[in-house]
């Protein structure tokens, strides 16, 4: 995801991001990403990148999008938003050139001339209107609706300018119009064939989408009239390719130049291996253990505190994650406007944790069971916790499932545990808070635990409103210390985003949120 600069004094937030390439097999370290062009070796524009992805999309409409490996394939790159931001964080201008504040409640955004979308059509003010009066429309029925709960009404000023009156302030509009569901949609698009957006995507963006075989592949082809600075390839052929290994025997075959989700296991190989890259990015979102609040023996808080006093964090960060990441306290992490540094973590406490069950009448345990995706780190950490829990008489079950039947079953609350992570988009507390814990995000939006605090909910409310970025912290600080408390989930690590990429790839990066960033990316044919 692009990053952006940051306008208006409701945000006179900062967010400092790191972006850290580490080159390997002999290449030194860079802070703008892959670039590993010589004298006799210069790029050149042309020919067709082949991404080798761990998980395919489960839908590429931006109003449906529910995870951020689907929004990788599309976001910056068939699609664009008002704004985004750039590798430091700062917001930077895209369909809209500028923007303010008239008053509390209003923004104004000018949009840019001579862009198009992608079916031929103008890119106007009502593109804008009508692509955020879709994602609120009740009939529509879309999972980010309330991630637009504040806009009252998108006002038409003239063809190239928009304002936003919103029912309160809210702190993170930029944020949120800078993340993958502010997406712009093509309004022919829209009214012609809305039904079909989940698998052919009209934006703006520098490729246009080609072509999708579910489960196997997707191609994007160089947008030759984008209104920016064209891609440097002539297409993207996205490979689905979900076992670990595969993905980079591939780029060390020459098979493909880009391997994303680089698992642990494989970091020491790519770090040896003289025709690879490794590429890590410091990222915004963290990976936690879930339960189900609503089903026994979960919905008793002191079941969830017990497992909570019989996990070994930093085993799990060490022993499964390499020291890739570092262990987490709170679903936000420590990059995130609204951490809380003050939080003091479970310790590890057996005797605790037994003591917390009987209480809770559960004194010989239980059986239950823990789902998860076929991540091999998340299927090691599924083992350790298994492993873990037994030492308290909890005896857990494993179900392993492909990512995309593991997010409909986990959304339906059809499970007990879950191992879960949520990738920040936004880089702003607001986003974990409403689509983690908020009531109205059960299921497909983000709280998968289900869980339902009206103090929460009233205090996310409140974080949405309030303008003062130091009250908005306390308010934030407030919210993870009840979150703590009452363990709807189980922070574990704060996440690093790591891929591969061949020797002669170039301009390559990842965003903090672990999208891949192909703008710039050429191959030394």
């Amino acid at each position: 995801m692009k990053k952006t600069r940051m306008v208006g004094s409701m945000l006179a937030l900062t967010l400092t991001v790191s972006v850290a390439l580490t080159g390997c097999g002999g290449a030194s370290s860079e802070q703008s990403g892959s670039t590993n062009t010589t004298a006799a070796e210069a790029p050149k524009e042309g020919g067709t990148l082949i991404v080798a992805r761990k998980a395919d999309a489960n839908n590429l409409d931006p109003h449906f999008i529910s995870n951020i490996p689907s929004a990788n394939y599309v976001y910056g790159k068939v699609y664009e938003s008002l704004v985004s931001r750039d590798k430091n964080g700062e917001y930077k201008p895209t369909l809209a050139t500028e923007w303010k504040q008239l008053d509390d409640l209003t923004w104004e955004f000018k949009l840019r001339e001579g862009v198009t979308f992608h079916d031929g059509t103008p890119f106007t003010a009502d593109a804008v209107k009508k692509t955020f009066e879709r994602v609120r429309d009740p009939k529509v029925a879309s999972p980010r609706a309330s991630n637009f709960s504040m806009i009252k009404e998108i006002k038409i000023v003239d063809d190239k300018t928009v304002h936003f009156v919103l029912e309160y302030p809210f702190a993170p509009l930029l944020s949120i119009l800078a993340s993958s569901e502010g997406s712009i949609i093509s309004p022919k698009a829209i009214a012609e064939h809305s039904d079909t957006l989940a698998k052919q995507p009209v934006g703006t963006g520098p490729f246009k989408f080609t072509s999708w075989t579910p489960g196997q592949e997707m191609k994007l082809a160089k947008n030759d009239t984008y209104w920016g600075e064209k891609p440097k390839v002539d297409e993207v052929l996205y490979k689905v390719v979900p076992e670990d290994t595969t993905r980079v025997a591939m780029i060390e075959a020459g098979e493909a130049h880009i391997g994303d989700q680089l698992p642990v296991t494989e970091v020491e190989r790519a770090q040896a291996s003289p025709g690879m890259n490794m590429v890590r990015a410091e990222g915004l979102g963290v990976d936690y253990i879930g339960f189900n609040v609503q089903k026994k023996p979960f919905d008793d808080v002191r079941v969830r505190q017990a497992v909570a006093h019989a996990i070994e964090k930093q085993a799990i960060v060490q022993g499964v994650y390499n020291n890739v990441g570092t262990q987490a306290v709170s679903s936000l992490s420590p990059k995130v406007i609204g951490y809380n540094p003050n939080l003091q973590d479970y310790t590890y406490d057996v005797n605790a944790a037994k003591a917390l069950l009987a209480e809770a009448g559960y004194p010989n345990g239980f059986k239950t069971t823990i789902v998860t995706d076929d991540r091999k780190e998340r299927m090691n950490v599924a083992e350790v916790i298994q492993s873990q829990l037994k030492g308290i008489g909890i005896d857990l079950e494993i179900k392993v499932m492909e990512y995309g039947a593991y997010l409909e079953y986990a959304d339906n609350g059809e499970h007990a545990m879950f191992i879960g992570g949520w990738g920040n988009a936004t880089g702003d507390g607001d986003y974990n808070q409403y689509n983690v814990f908020h009531s109205t995000s059960k299921g497909s939006a983000g709280n998968m635990a289900f869980y339902n605090n009206p103090e929460v909910d009233k205090l996310i409310e409140e974080g949405r409103r309030e303008k003062d970025a130091q009250k908005r912290n306390e308010i934030y600080a407030k919210l993870q210390e009840i979150e703590l408390k009452e363990v709807p989930i189980l922070p574990i690590r704060t996440i690093d985003h790591v891929a591969v990429t061949s020797k002669n790839v170039n301009g390559f990066w990842l965003s903090p949120v672990g999208y891949l960033m192909l703008d710039d990316v050429s191959i030394n044919l």
